[in-house]
């Protein structure tokens, strides 16, 4: 299994300028490359190689190797569209390959600029250090917030799957981020919270960003803003990767799968009214299940994606189904035996048990198989 770990690049003031000198020459002729490509109607790498490979050396100082790794990332996004002729921003990552760098112990890299190769100091945390005698193949040199990164690729193998013979059903929500059918629940109110806040502090330094302010002013309010750039982001990030980390840990230990709903495309399916519409777009619920997906891989803790249909509002204990059931966002109560639980907790045991179904069937299909 294939993860991508962050380590930050420590260059002095010289190896920042040659560092950022050579990013700009590099997405410039990557730029180059593709119209050259996109203007002769090749979008393969060797037909864009074979007619700009020296106009790029000359013209932009770059390495041979450079030069190839810049028509690379040209034909890497013709792969995705032949339609548009891409034009990379200045300050886009750029890839270094085997050729181009190498680590020099756990603290150095050394890295080719135009003006030749620099041994640069790096810093990583705990969880990058264990992993990174995995490190294989390329990086990507990311310039992000005046800083520089190295986004190396990591190989782990996946611990074989644990023989189970039920899930641990998860409901992701909004009030509540995710429900188990244990009946543990993470409440949404911190996430909201913090989004409110930014949203206001962000709202509140805009308005000094319009024309009626002093030069100063708006200079100062913008350089604010991008101060706090990504902080909600990165809150919201941290706070699914502890969520995901507690519920792989409780399947684990409890010898089960996990099941989860299979939301895409939740929000093109859904309405929501003027006041809700923040507050569900900023509802991270793909990210919180991409990160419980390969935790569980790596664990070797199965992993089912069910019909989200009428889970909530299907009674988990005689099965009545009925929009009336939902007495609210919180409550559910059957209409038909009577069952009173909180609506996501009953949703949950509703996902659990028609993974539980799926697995049944599929393990019925697999003994006629090889009966057959």
């Amino acid at each position: 299994m294939k993860l991508t770990i962050q380590v930050q690049l420590l260059p002095n003031d010289q190896q920042r300028k040659l560092l950022l000198d050579t990013m700009l020459a590099f997405n410039a002729a990557a730029s180059y490359a593709a119209k050259v490509g996109f203007d002769a109607g090749v979008f393969a790498q060797p037909s864009i190689h074979a007619r700009c490979y020296y106009e790029l050396r000359e013209k932009f100082g770059l390495s041979s190797q450079m030069a190839v790794r810049a028509i690379g990332k040209a034909a890497e996004c013709f792969k995705r569209d032949k339609k548009k002729c891409p034009k990379f921003k200045s300050t886009g990552a750029m890839t270094y390959d085997q050729r181009l760098m190498s680590f020099k112990g756990l603290d150095r890299v050394s890295l080719l600029t135009l003006t030749g190769r620099q041994h640069i100091p790096f810093v990583m945390g705990e969880y990058q250090k264990a992993r990174f005698d995995r490190l294989k193949g390329q990086v990507d040199v990311v310039y992000r917030n005046r800083k520089f990164y190295l986004y190396a690729t990591i190989d782990l193998p996946e611990n074989p799957p644990v023989e189970i013979s039920e899930f641990v059903g998860v409901d992701l929500g909004v009030a509540n981020l995710a429900t188990t059918s244990d009946g543990h629940r993470v409440s949404g109110d911190g996430v909201e919270k913090a989004r409110q806040k930014h949203h206001r502090t962000r709202r509140s330094i805009q308005r000094k960003t319009s024309r009626h302010h002093k030069r100063r002013t708006r200079k100062n309010a913008r350089r604010v803003l991008k101060r706090l750039g990504n902080r909600e982001q990165r809150f919201r990030r941290h706070e699914n990767h502890v969520i995901s980390k507690q519920i792989v840990k409780l399947a684990e230990g409890t010898k089960r799968g996990i099941a989860l709903e299979n939301l895409k495309g939740i929000r093109s399916r859904t309405r929501f009214r003027k006041g809700q519409r923040a507050k569900m777009g900023g509802w991270a619920f793909f990210q919180l299940r991409s990160f419980i997906e390969y935790k569980s891989r790596l664990n070797g803790v199965p992993l089912v994606a069910v019909d989200p249909r009428n889970t909530s509002r299907t009674c988990s204990q005689c099965g009545h189904c009925d929009k009336a059931n939902r007495q609210s966002q919180a409550e559910f109560q059957c209409r038909q035996c009577g069952f009173t639980a909180h609506a996501d907790y009953n949703a949950a045991i509703n996902i659990a048990a028609a993974a539980s179904v799926s697995m049944l069937k599929v393990s019925q299909t697999h003994q006629s198989l090889s009966v057959a």
